[in-house]
């Protein structure tokens, strides 16, 4: 709640006072269309995110024949990034998830860069010179058919991330918003959350910096996909959560929903 709070308080008043004028008849108009923000002085990202963390979420399409080697490779990766005292405290592997149901043969990778765009750049030089990298690198290469990079922030109101331990599913909604919406999609969950958090299963919440921009990623957590259905449809008896999702329905462009299992070598299970 206090992350709540503190969302709010970096709104612009005209953002937060939302209202239905009108007769109540009408009232519902007001949810089909995107509803009007002032300009505003700040950054999207200082307004919807107070960290100085930066996310990296890798997109890789590997060959159909070719998941086991590809796998082996990122682990590598992973234990070499490790091993590298200049990284050792900035740069870790959050999650590491394969794709079950939606885009087959798709891996994606989230990794966590605490000291913000900084540390990004001392890992870059790093690997930009490493020799053991790039021979990882090129060996990735001959794995994969495409490949995406997107840096992230993470919204401010999401609960803070934490690994799981014990064995779940995991379910990616990734969002492509109207450009000049971010700010009320953000304001909309920031209330939002508070209806999806009665079972833990709010594992992330992310917008996008650099890459596909506009870009909102979603991740839930479930124990399987039974207790995902269960939770979704408690969402919905929840008074207030359908007002959430009609106000926020008119600024996507598209939508993505991915469920995804984690490797053997991801952090959280």
């Amino acid at each position: 709640m206090a992350n709540t709070l503190k969302f709010y308080s970096k709104i612009p008043q005209s953002v937060r006072n939302i209202s239905t004028s009108g007769p109540k008849s009408d009232a519902w108009l007001s949810k089909i269309f995107v509803r009007k923000i002032e300009p505003t002085k700040e950054s999207h990202s200082r307004m919807l995110s107070d960290k100085e963390v930066i996310y990296a979420l890798q997109t890789h399409n590997y060959r159909a024949d070719s998941k086991k080697p590809y796998l082996n490779n990122v682990n590598n990766i992973v234990q070499w990034v490790a091993s590298q005292d200049k990284l050792k405290d900035s740069a870790k592997l959050v999650g590491s998830w394969v794709v079950n149901v939606g885009d087959q043969d798709q891996a994606l990778h989230l990794w966590k860069f605490t000291g913000g765009f900084n540390q990004i750049d001392i890992f870059n030089e790093l690997t930009d010179v490493n020799e053991d990298y790039e021979k990882l690198r090129v060996e990735q290469g001959k794995l994969v058919r495409a490949r995406h990079l997107q840096y992230l922030l993470a919204f401010s109101y999401w609960p803070q991330i934490l690994l799981r331990e014990t064995k779940n599913i995991y379910e990616i909604r990734s969002y492509a918003l109207k450009p000049g919406t971010m700010i009320e999609w953000g304001n909309n969950w920031a209330r939002a959350i508070n209806f999806r958090q009665n079972n833990d299963e709010a594992f992330a919440g992310f917008f996008s910096q650099i890459g596909r921009l506009y870009n909102v990623h979603h991740i839930w957590c479930y124990e399987d996909l039974n207790k995902r259905k269960e939770t979704r449809e408690s969402a919905w008896r929840s008074p207030g959560w359908d007002e959430c999702v009609a106000y926020t329905v008119p600024l996507i462009r598209e939508m993505h929903c991915r469920v995804m299992v984690p490797t053997e070598f991801s952090p959280t299970k």
